[in-house]
């Protein structure tokens, strides 16, 4: 109390003594900092001459590369050090070969779980759907905050580390980092160019995060950006394309150059190269099985969104899991590691499903150009005790079950369990788990076609032999596609192996299975979207529900809280505390309600404290309160979309869409009648979507 008071008495004296010291302070060669000073910013604006983008979008690529790889090399010395414990245990240790097997993925989940989950509870999962929401302009709390990055980081290391064993994979989480690294440099370049960092600015960064997310896990930046299009935004702007080419550009480069740097390869190759026969990669009447493959991967992907969805809404309805959830996440995360880890144990079940080999090594033996059934015919009866990285293929043959039977064993016990795992509440991405599913289905197919034509298909008097590798890569693509509604899973295996010669029935099967999956189920993200009830707008996918039909005025809200342009400061607090919307639409008078503008709520704030005492005498010192109306002393903006009570739903979901708009109101020769927000949007397309049945 005595020190306020001394300040308030010595105001001058001290600020006098402050300037003193200043003053004192000692500064050396006053003229050469002056020169570096300028120096400093002649090469800012020299730099920034060219735009300010090119920075920032190389040092986001270059910054996911180096954690890409980081994160790669970390997790490959942690799988290695698990190989190696699990094959210095002998035989006759039995027991303690299954602890050396289960425990490991056991303590790096439940670890995972529990870090991420301690720091924020937006680690988990994949963080695409979350993205997705964001850029629809609805802005998610510490989604994009360095906390979260840092939480991902670790728990998404802990997750791979487990192996295949969890089958689980890294795009979606990598999506997710670099939108929080997009976003850390979007503050980043406010600070240094002293510009507002406005929401068109923030969405064609996070839309370029995810293309360099994609290209730094697979070294793909084409399919990256393509991927990135399709699966975040339902609007693409032209001119963001050569943001999202040049960020993916230098993070896959930076990606492969480093592994080439760490002696992994001789030079820049694909990362899962393939050696198909490119003379003759497939007879015409193949086509056919490849259409029938695509078929079949349309089918099994409806099957498995269906499941899937319907066991994650399960989990988050159950009470034993609710509970279990709401206190002890790395439990349950536990729990599923032990059941999945006991199943894949290889001298159980697991030999039947290639459990040793890792993710990689899992999609480079069903890309292999060799036909597992004549390899067979000249197999020794012994299964070797350690993998062999040239013959990948040993690990799916087995003497009496034969490589048709654990592909088929694998769909089967892979299928739940993946599903199983994409429940557990830690970092982790599901699309390479995906691919790699779809991959089995186009072996087991082309490894049907082979053993139908052991000596291939007769064309022209010739007979060329059938490449079950070739199905593999369109089995991926197409499965993958269809879970996530995409076509640019396509180009991406083409880019991932390095073969091209399989275009056209890659493509086929692509485009049959993605016309089965969109016609009867929401796209994987979609899906969590929907589970996860994100406030996210559905899309209206099928033109047949009425949509062009149904007007405005039949969905509107017409409970309208507006401010008159001459409300006093009573009549604005009225409004101000009985609402909390964001903003207010301002009208000319009550009697006509002719719109005039929005005034936001930090401008009715600002508002309210200068008005807040024109009704009793100022206190000795304060400063006169203003007694004006609000429409003088308020910034009042334009409103510069109104819809129109006849405006089709189809086309007010499209203005939401492309404008990422919260809310329009809705007017009559410019008199407010309405108001439309998301919330009506939604539940109109969901009751035309499913139509209640009359009682």
């Amino acid at each position: 109390m005595e020190v306020s008071q001394r300040l308030e008495r010595y105001p001058s004296t001290l600020r006098e003594e402050r300037t003193l010291l200043r003053n004192a302070t000692f500064q050396p060669w006053p003229k050469t900092r002056k020169r570096v000073r300028g120096c400093l910013e002649f090469v800012k604006r020299q730099l920034f001459r060219i735009g300010d983008d090119w920075y920032f979008l190389f040092a986001l690529g270059v910054i996911m590369a180096l954690i890409s790889f980081t994160m790669d090399f970390t997790v490959s010395r942690l799988q290695n050090a698990h190989r190696w414990l699990y094959q210095e245990i002998g035989e006759q240790h039995m027991i303690l070969k299954y602890l050396s097997w289960t425990v490991y993925p056991i303590a790096l989940t439940a670890f995972s779980t529990g870090f991420a989950q301690s720091i924020t509870p937006h680690s988990g999962g994949s963080g695409i759907p979350e993205l997705k929401t964001i850029l629809t302009g609805v802005m998610l709390e510490e989604y994009l905050t360095i906390k979260n990055f840092g939480a991902k980081v670790v728990g998404l290391t802990c997750t791979l580390a487990a192996g295949s064993t969890i089958f689980l994979g890294k795009v979606g989480p990598f999506v997710h980092l670099s939108s929080m690294i997009a976003a850390y440099l979007g503050r980043m370049r406010s600070s240094v160019t002293a510009e507002y960092e406005n929401k068109s600015k923030q969405y064609e960064m996070l839309v370029a995060a995810a293309a360099v997310g994609v290209s730094t896990v697979f070294g793909a930046p084409i399919s990256g950006v393509l991927f990135s299009v399709e699966v975040m935004s339902s609007h693409f702007a032209v001119k963001d394309y050569w943001r999202g080419f040049f960020a993916a550009t230098c993070g896959a480069f930076v990606f492969r150059l480093l592994a080439v740097f760490n002696s992994e390869q001789e030079t820049i190759t694909a990362l899962f190269k393939t050696n198909f026969k490119i003379d003759f990669p497939f007879d015409l009447p193949e086509m056919f099985f490849y259409v029938i493959l695509g078929v079949i991967c349309g089918v099994m992907s409806c099957a498995y969104l269906s499941c899937q969805r319907w066991l994650l809404g399960y989990v988050r309805r159950n009470r034993f899991t609710v509970k279990l959830m709401a206190t002890d996440k790395p439990v349950y995360s536990a729990l599923v590691a032990l059941l999945v880890s006991s199943i894949t144990f290889p001298h159980s079940l697991g030999r039947f499903m290639a459990s040793r080999l890792t993710m990689k090594e899992l999609l480079n033996s069903l890309l292999d150009n060799r036909t597992w059934a004549v390899l067979a015919q000249n197999a020794s009866l012994e299964a070797p005790k350690t993998v062999d990285p040239k013959n990948l293929w040993l690990e799916w043959w087995d003497p009496t079950f034969t490589a048709f039977g654990t592909l088929a064993f694998f769909l089967v016990m892979k299928f739940w369990m993946f599903t199983l795992a994409t429940t557990m509440p830690m970092p982790a991405g599901y699309f390479m788990p995906v691919f790699i599913y779809g991959a089995a289905i186009g072996r087991l197919v082309g490894e049907v076609v082979a053993f139908i034509f052991p000596s291939g298909i007769k064309m022209d008097g010739v007979f060329h032999p059938i490449i079950p590798g070739g199905y593999a890569l369109a089995g991926a693509a197409a499965f993958s596609g269809a879970v996530t509604h995409t076509l640019s899973t396509a180009l991406l295996a083409f880019e991932a192996t390095g073969q091209i010669a399989h275009i056209l029935p890659v493509l086929l099967a692509v485009l049959v299975a993605n016309a089965i999956a969109q016609k009867f189920q929401p796209s994987f993200y979609d899906g969590t979207i929907i589970v996860k009830k994100l406030p996210y707008l559905p899309r209206i996918r099928s033109r047949h529900i009425g949509s062009y039909n149904v007007t405005t005025e039949q969905f509107m809200r017409q409970d309208v809280t507006v401010l008159m342009k001459n409300s006093t400061f009573e009549e604005v607090l009225k409004i101000f505390t009985s609402s909390e919307d964001l903003e207010f639409p301002v009208v000319e008078d009550a009697e006509s309600r002719i719109l005039v503008g929005t005034v936001s709520r930090p401008e009715l704030v600002r508002f309210l404290q200068t008005h807040e005492d024109r009704q009793g005498p100022p206190e000795d010192g304060t400063k006169k309160l203003s007694a004006g109306s609000l429409g003088d002393d308020c910034r009042i903006e334009p409103v510069t979309l109104q819809l129109s009570p006849w405006t089709s739903l189809h086309q007010a979901h499209n203005l939401f869409e492309l404008l990422s708009l919260q809310r329009a109101f809705v007017t009559t020769s410019g008199r407010i009648v309405g108001c439309v927000t998301r919330n009506e949007l939604k539940a109109t397309i969901e009751d035309l979507a499913n139509p209640k049945t009359p009682k």
